[in-house]
């Protein structure tokens, strides 16, 4: 049965892992989230790899740069991979309503992978662009990607669990390398 929710489009969207040389991927503790969900108080679901929307006209690959630069100050990187596929997930109706005032059921998501190229200090969550953009991101660290979809929102946790599936021999070699 069709409901109103599911009748909506994806919004284009890119995700972005950051690798490190030591195959380490990049998550970013999301601002303004609560520590943890009330159903589930003893996980802390407000950590993310860089995300974010497709501007209208922009092409993946340079949108998935862009967004990286506006949420992490970073510029410094090597493409390393692109997913074959879009990976989609749905938002509850109440953040439809809410939050996106029904325009869209969720993201359809191209998902890239980057080789971290410069050093930890050029990484700036608080003033990204040098305060030209606003701030995403309260905290950030180095986590394995296995760890990702234990560290995101439920809603969410399938499109990393592809994500993981998509970049895991990425991370394997880099490890090795590194």
């Amino acid at each position: 049965m069709s409901t109103p929710e599911n009748t909506l489009p994806y919004r284009a969207n890119v995700g972005i892992a950051l690798f490190n040389k030591s195959g380490k991927v990049w998550i970013g503790r999301r601002a303004g989230m609560p520590e943890t969900l009330p159903e589930e108080d003893d996980l802390d679901f407000a950590w993310q790899m860089p995300q974010g929307g497709i501007d209208e006209g922009e092409d993946p690959l340079p949108a998935a740069e862009r967004e990286l630069f506006e949420e992490t100050g970073v510029s410094s990187i090597k493409l390393l991979a692109e997913a074959t596929d879009w990976f989609t997930y749905e938002l509850a109706p109440d953040i439809i309503k809410k939050g996106w005032r029904s325009k869209y059921r969720g993201q359809r998501q191209k998902w890239f992978a980057f080789l971290f190229t410069g050093e930890d200090t050029e990484i700036d969550v608080l003033t990204p662009g040098g305060g030209a953009f606003e701030s995403e991101f309260s905290d950030w660290r180095w986590v394995d990607l296995q760890e990702t979809p234990d560290l995101i929102v439920p809603f969410k946790r399938d499109v990393y669990l592809q994500v993981v599936d998509a970049f895991s021999d990425i991370a394997d070699h880099l490890k090795l390398d590194g």
